[in-house]
């Protein structure tokens, strides 16, 4: 199995131990992780030049980071994400990151093998807010195609990992266990779940009759999702 785990900050706080544990507790000796950290890893900033929509994914400035973080989704069965609560919502890295993915969402030219992965969101905050972080990383996700999607959130009233105390910490051991065996069971059940099937149905009638974007369109004629084919 291959793992993708994206971090929206670059410094190791309480979110990253958290993403962290996760992985070491769904990972085996025969794991293959793909570890990336933001901004380093990413892409630094999207102009809005709609050129990844219009023509192309590769015609993005930043086209080869972001298509090294996308190989390695492709390839991986999990995709863990996290950010720490930065005023209610994710970091900005990881927010500019998500929009050059613009382009991957049900509505445009979504991957297919996205359709059967696991996403996980991570956010723990200071005390508010990390609830609302992890509940918009999954909105991003579904629109990839990912409708299985668990979340890990925490108010840990710490600034720092080593302040967080030993009540949360077990309780946040335990929330952690109790996702990486949901998980595990999931692992060999793929299919998405209803909503995503609908969204998914409807994105299909619109490029049905799509005259507004050719690459859109080729897309999913070339996947055969224009007539019975899906992609689960």
């Amino acid at each position: 199995m291959e793992i993708t785990l994206i971090h929206g900050q670059m410094h190791k706080g309480s979110t990253y131990h958290i993403a962290d544990s996760l992985k070491e507790k769904l990972a085996d000796k025969d794991t293959v992780v793909h570890e990336f950290f933001l901004p380093k890893d990413g892409p630094t900033y999207c102009v809005g030049c709609f050129q990844c929509i219009l023509k192309g994914e590769t015609y993005c400035l930043e086209a080869q980071k972001v298509q090294k973080i996308k190989e390695a989704m492709l390839r991986s069965k999990v995709i863990i994400v996290d950010s720490p609560t930065y005023c209610f919502e994710m970091t900005g890295q990881l927010k500019t990151l998500f929009d050059h993915f613009a382009y991957q969402w049900m509505s445009h030219r979504p991957e297919g093998e996205m359709f059967s992965k696991i996403g996980v969101a991570v956010s723990t905050s200071a005390g508010a807010g990390d609830r609302n972080v992890t509940k918009s990383i999954r909105r991003q996700l579904f629109w990839w195609g990912i409708s299985k999607a668990h979340t890990l959130n925490f108010k840990v009233n710490a600034s720092s990992w080593e302040e967080v105390s030993e009540k949360i910490r077990m309780k946040i051991d335990r929330e952690v266990d109790e996702t990486a065996l949901k998980i595990k069971g999931e692992l060999n059940h793929p299919n998405p779940k209803i909503k995503t099937r609908v969204v998914f149905n409807v994105m299909r009638k619109m490029q049905g009759s799509n005259t507004w974007n050719k690459v859109d369109k080729e897309h999913w004629e070339s996947n055969q999702w224009l007539g019975k084919m899906r992609p689960w």
